[in-house]
């Protein structure tokens, strides 16, 4: 006999209403919201277990955060710390648009875990400027057209400072085999390595 037969051995007939009505309620709960309800239990878990201490510095600001061990640095600097001028463009390490500095080294932030920069410095494109000062690069980028839609600009930006201060601006050659990993679909190549020359030109990349 079925589980459900009201004159099932043990089964009185509340018993049968009973689970007749958690099923009917089941059957009729929109997917969504038990969805939801699941979602929920989780991001609480995740908070309870998951997150753990992280101490960094972001342009030369001191942070103290809890952090899940998942979270990008690409992630926590833009949806936890709003700082939204570093893009995400392929998520995969292979356009550049999310370059920051990470101890004076030129990181791709999406491969990056959050966790892994404790005690780190890290700049971002917002940590160039000087107040309403822009940093030279930015300066060059500007005055060579060294964009146009801007998307990858931040990252071309970061990378350029860092290609300038690694020694690996001596010519347009090595500037092209060094910013390999920036990409522009715009197609700025040209004036993005006028822009870089002139900056390592004058020595104001630092």
């Amino acid at each position: 006999m079925s589980e459900l037969d009201p004159n099932a051995a043990g089964d009185t007939r509340r018993d049968f209403l009973k689970k007749s009505s958690l099923f009917t309620a089941l059957t009729l709960t929109p997917l969504t919201v038990l969805k939801a309800a699941d979602q929920k239990v989780d991001e609480r878990f995740a908070e309870m277990f998951e997150k753990i201490p992280l101490n960094l510095k972001v342009n030369n600001k001191p942070y103290t955060l809890k952090v899940e061990p998942r979270v990008t640095l690409l992630d926590l600097l833009r949806e936890q710390l709003h700082l939204t001028g570093t893009k995400k463009g392929c998520d995969h390490g292979q356009c550049g648009a999310c370059t920051v500095h990470v101890n004076g080294q030129r990181v791709n932030s999406c491969l990056s875990l959050a966790v892994m920069n404790e005690g780190k410095s890290i700049t971002t494109i917002e940590g160039l400027a000087k107040g309403d000062v822009l940093h030279p690069m930015q300066a060059a980028f500007i005055k060579h057209d060294g964009f146009q839609c801007g998307y990858c600009t931040p990252g071309q930006i970061m990378s350029a400072v860092a290609c300038i201060k690694e020694g690996h601006a001596n010519s347009k050659d090595e500037i092209r085999e060094y910013m390999s990993g920036n990409i522009c679909r715009c197609g700025a190549y040209p004036n993005i390595i006028d822009a870089i020359q002139e900056v390592k030109e004058k020595g104001t990349a630092l």
